[in-house]
């Protein structure tokens, strides 16, 4: 068994966001540095407390890519906390986050690349609600899977690129571990408190990235020690594509004709927005059955 060490720690890079006043985020990953971040394009940690009146956001589009939104705090409506939803942009696709009222919210938003082969798959849209997540609760803290597989449970969500994504709360003092692919790159996020990997320790707002093996067909393991209080992180482990890609704006491509091909069907009003996809691209989940 390979043992995985951390060997980066990044302190993201916050800022006012697109939605104005009270909306903070920060980037956990901002984009610049894909050979290393592979398959992870982006990850933004947004913190909003909206004071009502005028709507922000409005309709806008993907391509190339999925989002995966993660609920750290719900807003006891649309967004539940402890939720998680997978949007595959695929071809292209346009989607509404619009907010009217006041709100207080936090989620974690990633855009994972889809392996090149895939690059154009048909838009579908995942949901797993918090009562349907595999959870296991022991006596040293809490591990929820939305994605791939963890300490025996297993998430049922459909992944173009194989990915795990762990809820870790762990206690004070508290150890889990969890074992992946030696060829998986990945990070944990810490939310709260602090987690050591070896001599490393990795606090809250700090993410550590896994050292790479250089391997794909054996398996790893890496282990986590809680710090002096409670703490929790989310792990972020997945199979590199080892191919680059372009990016502008919101869209993903293999090349720049991609680019302007994609902003060309947008503004043709070729591609379907979310709420027209058929059922049979939507998926919400549960403990008993897939809908």
């Amino acid at each position: 068994m390979i043992r995985r060490t951390i060997e980066k720690k990044v302190t993201g890079h916050g800022r006012q966001g697109f939605l104005g006043e009270g909306h903070y985020a920060v980037a956990v990953i901002d984009g610049t540095d894909f050979a290393r971040t592979d398959p992870f394009i982006l990850l933004m940690d947004d913190n909003l407390n909206l004071p009502g009146g005028k709507p922000v956001g409005g309709p806008h589009p993907h391509a190339g890519f999925e989002t995966v939104t993660l609920v750290i705090k719900g807003d006891g409506k649309e967004w539940h906390t402890g939720s998680m939803e997978l949007m595959t942009a695929g071809k292209g696709i346009i989607h509404t986050e619009e907010i009217t009222g006041k709100t207080s919210m936090r989620i974690l938003q990633l855009w994972l690349a889809l392996p090149p082969e895939q690059r154009w798959a048909e838009a579908r849209w995942q949901q797993l609600l918090p009562e349907d997540v595999p959870t296991r609760a022991y006596s040293n803290g809490e591990i929820k899977v939305y994605s791939g597989s963890s300490n025996g449970l297993v998430s049922p969500m459909l992944n173009h690129t194989a990915f795990d994504l762990v809820d870790f709360t762990l206690h004070a003092g508290a150890k889990a571990a969890h074992r992946l692919p030696a060829g998986y790159n990945g990070f944990i996020y810490v939310l709260e408190g602090s987690i050591s990997v070896g001599e490393l320790q990795v606090t809250a707002g700090q993410s550590g990235w896994l050292n790479k093996t250089g391997l794909t067909s054996e398996e790893s393991e890496i282990r986590f020690t809680a710090g002096q209080e409670d703490s929790r992180f989310i792990l972020y482990a997945a199979s590199p594509h080892g191919v680059p890609v372009i990016s502008h704006g919101p869209f993903i491509g293999d090349t720049r004709d991609d680019i302007v091909r994609l902003y060309k069907e947008y503004q043709a009003g070729i591609m379907p927005h979310l709420n027209d996809l058929p059922e049979s691209s939507k998926y919400t989940y549960q403990k008993e059955s897939a809908v």
